[in-house]
Order: C-alpha cells, then sequence, then structure tokens
C-alpha cells in the first residue's frame, strides 16, 4: 500500500456538508461526506487526511465526532490508520466501493442477467394479475360494509397488546385453524380436523406450499384452460410441465381423461365451484370422474375453492375434498374478499398423513404465520359474526351483479353476450360476433377509464381472443352507470 507523506492540509480543500437540524448525528454525516468524496474521487487513494486537531478546527466540530468518523471510515475499508503518521485514505480505486458514487448501468439488451430459466419464462407469459387500478369493473375490489369494519375494529383492540409472544405453531393459531374447520364443515362439506389446517399468508401461499411439497421439477400438471394466471405462474416457478383442458359450462372438460391419451399428472389444479376465469361450475358427474382417476393413478388433486362464498342461486355443490374419500385432494380457500386482503390470511387442508411432511417444510419456506391477524379473525369467526356478514355481503353483490349485467344488455347487448354467474365476483362477457380482439378492445376501454380483462391473457393452448371479464364487487351505482356508458362509447365509435 502506497503511503506516500503529503503535507497536512484541511484535506485538499474538502468541507463537509453538515446539517445540524438533521436526525442523523454529526459524526454520521460526517462518515457518509467523506465516504462519498473517496468514492468518487475527491479524495485521492493514499491521502492523508487532517488530524482530528486540525479537522476539527477546519470543519467545526468536535475532535471527538471527526474521530468517530474516522474509526467508521477505518472500520469498513475507506481508510487505514498508521500509528504516528496519520489516517489515509487507502489506496484502491473508488470504483471498488461497491453500493457508493454513480451506479452503472446494465448493458443493453441484457435481458437474462443471471434469471433462472423458470423466471424468464414467467416473464415471457407476460404480467400477472397486477392490483387493478379502482376503475370501474375492476376484479378484486371489496364492497366495504360498517358493521363489519366496526367489529373488526372493536376485537382488534383487544389484541393490541401482543408483544409479549414469541414465534407462534408453525400451522397457524390452533383457535383460528379450529374456527376454520367448523366453518368449512358447514358452509363447504370439507372433511378435516384442526391439525389438518395450516394458516397461510393469502391463497397463493398456499398453493406454493402444496405445488412445492406434490411436483418435482419437470412432472406434468394439469391445469384448466383459460387458467388463473398467479397459479400457472407460480407452478412455472417450480419446474413443472404445464398441459391445460379445456373449460366449457359444465367446468374443466375430464373427457380426455377416460381416453389415455395424457400420461397420468402428479397434480391437477381446479377452481372446481367458480372456475377461474370463466365462472362455470364443475358439474357432479365430472367431480366424481376427476376424483376416480386421481384415486386409479395416484394424482394429487389441489382444489382452489375460489369465492365458493358468494353463491346467489342455488344450494352450492359439494367440495371436492368433501367428496373425495382416496385422501387426494389438498384444500385451499381465503378471507380476502369475505373479509379484508390485507389481513392477508388463507388455509390450506391437506390430508391427515401429509400433515408432519408439510409441517417439516413449511419453515424452511415461513416460519409461522402472523398472530395477531389469526386472533383477530378468530374471535369474529367463533363469536358468530361471520355468516351474518356473509349474508349481508352476498346480498349487495347480488344487487351488483345484476345492476351491471342489466346495463350491458340495454347498452351493449350488440356487441356483448352477457353470462350471468350464479358465484363469485365478476361476470364474463363473449362477443356477438361484431370484435374478436379481446385485448384491442381492454386497451381501447381503459384509455376512457373502464377496466375490462382480456381472458386471452389467462389462456394455456387455447387462442380464444372472444371473452372479456367485468368486475362488480366494490362496484357503485354509479360506477356501474358512468362505465358502461364509457364502454359502450368505446364500442359504438370502434375505438380498437
Amino acid at each position: 500500500m502506497d503511503l506516500k507523506r503529503r503535507r497536512e492540509s484541511p484535506s485538499a480543500g474538502f468541507h463537509p456538508n453538515i446539517d445540524p437540524s438533521s436526525p442523523a448525528s454529526l459524526a454520521r454525516q460526517l462518515y457518509l461526506d467523506l465516504r462519498g468524496a473517496i468514492a468518487n474521487g475527491r479524495l485521492n487513494a493514499g491521502q492523508r487526511l487532517p488530524s482530528t486537531r486540525l479537522a476539527s478546527t477546519e470543519w467545526r466540530l468536535s475532535r471527538g465526532t471527526v474521530a468517530e468518523a474516522y474509526d467508521i471510515l477505518i472500520a469498513e475499508g475507506y481508510a487505514v490508520a498508521r500509528h504516528g503518521s496519520g489516517t489515509y485514505v487507502v489506496s484502491v480505486s473508488p470504483e471498488t466501493f461497491i453500493g457508493t458514487g454513480k451506479r452503472k448501468e446494465p448493458p443493453p439488451h441484457s435481458t437474462r442477467r443471471g434469471l433462472s430459466q423458470a423466471v424468464t419464462q414467467v416473464l415471457r407469459t407476460g404480467p400477472s394479475l397486477e392490483p387493478q387500478k379502482p376503475l370501474p369493473f375492476a376484479t378484486g375490489r371489496i364492497a366495504h360494509d360498517d358493521r363489519t369494519a366496526g367489529l373488526l375494529t372493536r376485537i382488534a383492540g383487544r389484541h393490541m397488546n401482543y408483544a409479549f409472544e414469541g414465534y407462534g405453531d408453525i400451522q397457524g393459531f390452533p383457535e383460528l385453524r379450529q374456527a376454520i374447520t367448523a366453518h368449512l364443515a358447514v358452509s363447504r362439506g370439507v372433511t378435516c380436523k384442526a391439525d389438518q389446517v395450516f394458516i397461510t399468508a393469502g391463497t397463493q401461499q398456499a398453493l406454493d406450499l402444496a405445488f412445492r411439497v406434490l411436483a418435482s421439477p419437470g412432472d406434468t400438471v394439469v391445469v384448466e384452460d383459460p387458467c388463473y394466471p398467479p397459479a400457472r405462474q407460480c407452478l412455472t416457478l417450480n419446474g413443472a410441465n404445464i398441459i391445460g383442458l379445456p373449460v366449457d359450462q359444465d367446468g374443466v372438460v375430464t373427457e380426455t381423461l377416460a381416453t389415455g391419451t395424457l400420461p397420468p399428472p402428479a397434480l391437477f389444479y381446479v377452481t372446481p365451484s367458480n372456475q377461474y376465469p370463466v365462472g362455470s361450475v364443475l358439474s357432479l358427474p365430472r367431480r366424481l370422474e376427476l376424483l376416480a382417476y386421481a384415486s386409479e393413478h395416484g394424482c394429487w388433486i389441489v382444489e382452489d375453492d375460489y369465492d365458493s362464498e358468494f353463491r346467489y342461486d342455488g344450494h352450492p355443490i359439494a367440495s371436492l375434498q368433501g367428496l373425495d374419500q382416496a385422501s387426494r385432494v389438498l384444500y385451499t380457500g381465503t378471507f380476502s374478499k369475505a373479509l379484508l386482503p390485507s389481513l392477508r390470511l388463507g388455509y390450506l387442508v391437506v390430508p391427515a398423513d401429509l400433515v408432519p411432511v408439510f409441517r417439516a417444510i413449511r419453515p424452511a419456506l415461513d416460519r409461522c404465520p402472523p398472530t395477531f391477524q389469526q386472533r383477530v379473525v378468530a374471535d369474529f369467526l367463533n363469536e358468530g359474526y361471520f355468516p351474518s356478514h356473509l349474508r349481508r355481503l352476498r346480498e349487495r353483490l347480488r344487487g351488483s351483479r345484476d345492476l351491471l349485467a342489466g346495463l350491458l344488455k340495454e347498452r351493449i347487448g350488440e356487441h356483448l353476450s352477457v353470462v350471468l354467474p350464479d358465484q363469485g365476483i365478476n361476470l364474463t362477457v363473449r362477443s356477438t360476433g361484431t370484435w374478436g380482439d379481446d385485448t384491442a378492445v381492454s386497451d381501447a376501454a381503459l384509455k376512457r377509464g373502464v377496466v375490462v380483462m382480456p381472458l386471452s391473457r389467462m389462456n394455456v393452448v387455447s387462442r380464444d381472443t372472444s371473452r372479456l371479464m367485468l368486475g362488480f364487487s366494490g362496484l357503485s351505482e354509479e360506477e356501474a352507470d358512468r362505465g358502461t356508458m364509457l364502454l359502450a362509447e368505446t364500442f359504438g365509435r370502434r375505438e380498437f
């Protein structure tokens, strides 16, 4: 190291920028200023810094402040102290100090930059379901309920003093798991015990956990076509070979399974109670056929019971898990739409013999779910508020569904055929033949301030580009009126 002696000076004209009103200490500010000067070359390699006495005089800081800043520079390798000689900038070029100075831009057209093949494949498939703008017909919006908000706020107050708690149970708060077990038995016919339930950060984490445990990279996984994009991308990230089966008015088409042309997959991912995004319900014969196939061939089924709470006409069909006699079905649901997405609470029900496996794997991904939200929701369920909340919510959503469907038929019936859903918080529309590019329609509508989602972005192998999805949760009468008028203008002026 070249420590050539130089005449000591007030650091060659260096003057630190110190702000006495800053919350950062004076020593911290001085250190950062010196580090920046070293990184960008204002203080040269090998240059001797002024003594603490001289620096204190020139910079109008205490010697203790200067000494503390020098100590930090030395500890982090920006300077070196030489006994009896002084403190020197190290003789290394500023470019070696990573994270300081000017950041270099990546080379143009550098698309991979060390990304995994799975991530590159996901990026090529296009965007996932990004949070929608708060515009008419955006999906995933929440219908606010003042009564429920008040109850959750009051319950939350009970559990604010939770600082004494350590890590929680790997599977989640026992009282919440017990409450979910009771709720699912009554509302969905799910057969399980509380120790089969894992609390997760929404459905997506439940799916990721299930896919990691049940399928190895390269395994075949059968999904619905079109398919919920985040689930499909999660499978891709886990290295799955994805095959899509078409969906019709009775759910995923299972006739292909009987032909023997499809090699038995490691697992099926399905949304049987409310197919996302089409909205159809898997018929009972097809449910039984799928269960029989999985039992015969040793396949797993991951059942995403998407928005099953919101059924408006008729009685809900039993869950696949409730019909399963061979313990091949894993069941997942969430409180995101029924209560609040910000709670980040979902659940995964696994067969009893897989509980030890999931308990062993869970800590590698997520030590335990946060207990505060779990305690609040557990009380909300155990004190009997959830059923009445769901009844109020269903009626509000039914009204929004009927209002939107009526306005679409009245104002845009020439261009759109409306499929009225019996469940869920979205509806789909199909082209009457006057248009054929759902992405172009979506882009044109967004320019006018309306969100309609093209289903073709969710296709696996299908070439269908004639369908759009509109959300009606959280939709006010004013938004429905204004949104359908804007959509009618989009079609009337052929802005696509």
